[in-house]
């Protein structure tokens, strides 16, 4: 693995949206570009990528992790980070809008392909079936699915207590995901399309992510990273003032 970067600047669109209606419509436009059969990657081939972010709301500040592993090994590969300002206000349901300049800046601060990405949140396991994992599937045509910690508006019966058990995760009739055990008698994990993976396949990669702790590799060295970049973002602007 080559030296952690210093993190890549983050560009907001000129046309980003900047109320709650400009984003809705946004996800109205792109929601049916959505792919839901794939077939995607195969499991434990290539690469694959985590995303997460973390804030630091008081200083408007974000920073995103990219962090890509060998998908048969699990060891890493690559990783980035990028640091900015939030370029929208917290809104349920468009999360994204928040997030996703920062995750294209350091998806695009790699250079080893990505492969199949894991956001932590949702893909179509979302109230207007267009979360995070979908909307960064669509614009980057990357393969990507949503492993969230929580389900969002969502029903299921609980899965049985053993690693690999799983239920529907549905909207009135509608499966849009599944509650996935991924240790045994340890909670679930919520998995759902993002983009380009049917919801088989990304239950297998989730799997295959997480052998040993409850969320996937990808997941949890993200989440170290992003938070690590955040804070030394915040104390090189704290030193600054």
């Amino acid at each position: 693995m080559r030296a952690r970067p210093a993190p890549a600047a983050v560009t907001v669109p000129a046309d980003w949206p900047a109320t709650e209606a400009e984003a809705r419509a946004v996800q109205d436009i792109l929601r049916a570009r959505v792919d839901l059969t794939g077939p995607g990657p195969e499991v434990g081939a290539g690469t694959a990528t985590g995303v997460d972010v973390a804030y630091d709301d008081a200083r408007g500040l974000v920073a995103a992790s990219a962090v890509v592993l060998d998908a048969a090994t699990l060891q890493v590969v690559e990783e980035a980070t990028a640091v900015g300002p939030v370029p929208f206000p917290y809104v349920p349901g468009l999360l994204a809008f928040r997030e996703l300049p920062a995750v294209l800046a350091a998806l695009a601060a790699l250079a080893a392909p990505p492969g199949l990405v894991v956001c932590d949140g949702y893909g179509v396991a979302h109230p207007r079936r267009f979360g995070l994992a979908s909307h960064l599937g669509v614009l980057t045509g990357l393969p990507a699915v949503g492993v969230a910690k929580n389900p969002f508006t969502f029903t299921h019966e609980p899965p049985g207590e053993r690693r690999g058990d799983q239920t529907p995760l549905t909207d009135g009739a509608e499966e849009v995901g599944r509650a996935l055990r991924t240790r045994t008698a340890v909670r679930p994990v919520y998995v759902s399309t993002g983009h380009g993976v049917p919801l088989d396949r990304a239950v297998a990669h989730t799997l295959h992510l997480a052998p040993t702790y409850r969320l996937p590799e990808t997941t949890r060295r993200a989440d170290a990273l992003c938070r690590a970049a955040l804070k030394a973002a915040v104390t090189e602007e704290a030193g600054q003032d």
